[in-house]
């Protein structure tokens, strides 16, 4: 019988093989300059290194043997820093030389558990006194999005997130809402209350009168059934708006 160390197990890497030593261990240099990075890390964390270099410390794990910092700096070059790194599209990500699928997942992994642990502040709490976490939340899953992405997040009569759903996705800036579909779903849900999300890819989170005429129409049909519309956020780059504030609703 085939131990379990025995099998053959899948591994992705990005590794070309032209790179690795005959060996097929890492030049003396790579290794020290990695465990530099690590001890570094281990030390004084992300605040004690710039961007491109914790974005090696990631990259170490799909490129287990070539220099990874020359890739470090083109995906900041292409992106302009970590976030939009994190976040870019995988389409566009494989467009920069030597990403392939270890590099996508490692990075998506990231992007993934950044969602998740900003998520986990917000679920089963009451939203409206804990609006600084919903905004970082907004922020962490759509401030850095290429296209626009409009989500609704439903609450019950005490202000509880029951829901968190995309609703639609859109181009670079727009997005097509169907207020009746965002009605009907909070009836499903037995929603008392909703807040309406979506992002600005330009990064300025100033509506445009689309936004407004549909945010009026969603006012609407919720009042005609009896739901509250708490709010409707823009998120931008840096900043968000928000309608309730700002007087639009």
């Amino acid at each position: 019988m085939t131990s379990f160390h025995e099998q053959s197990l899948p591994f992705f890497t990005d590794e070309a093989p032209t790179a690795q030593p005959v060996s097929g261990k890492q030049p003396s240099y790579i290794k020290d300059h990695r465990q530099r990075l690590r001890a570094r890390f281990m030390a004084g964390g992300a605040a004690a290194m710039p961007e491109y270099e914790l974005l090696e410390l990631i990259l170490f794990r799909a490129i287990p043997r070539r220099d990874v910092k020359p890739l470090a700096n083109a995906l900041m070059e292409r992106f302009g820093d970590f976030n939009r790194v994190i976040t870019a599209s995988e389409a566009r990500l494989r467009d920069i030389s030597g990403v392939g699928d270890a590099v996508v997942i490692e990075l998506k992994i990231i992007e993934a558990a950044a969602h998740r642990m900003a998520r986990s502040k917000i679920i089963q709490t009451q939203v409206l006194s804990s609006w600084d976490a919903l905004l970082d939340y907004c922020h962490t899953t759509m401030a850095h999005r290429e296209t626009e992405q409009f989500r609704v997040l439903y609450l019950d009569r005490k202000n509880v997130l029951i829901g968190d759903e995309e609703q639609a996705k859109g181009t670079v800036d727009h997005v097509p809402v169907y207020p009746r579909e965002v009605a009907k779903r909070a009836l499903e849900l037995n929603a008392s209350a909703l807040i309406l999300v979506h992002n600005h890819p330009s990064g300025d989170p100033t509506p445009s009168q689309s936004d407004i005429d549909m945010t009026n129409r969603v006012n609407a049909a919720c009042d005609a059934l009896g739901i509250t519309l708490h709010d409707h956020l823009i998120i931008g780059k840096s900043q968000e708006l928000s309608f309730r504030s700002e007087g639009y609703l």
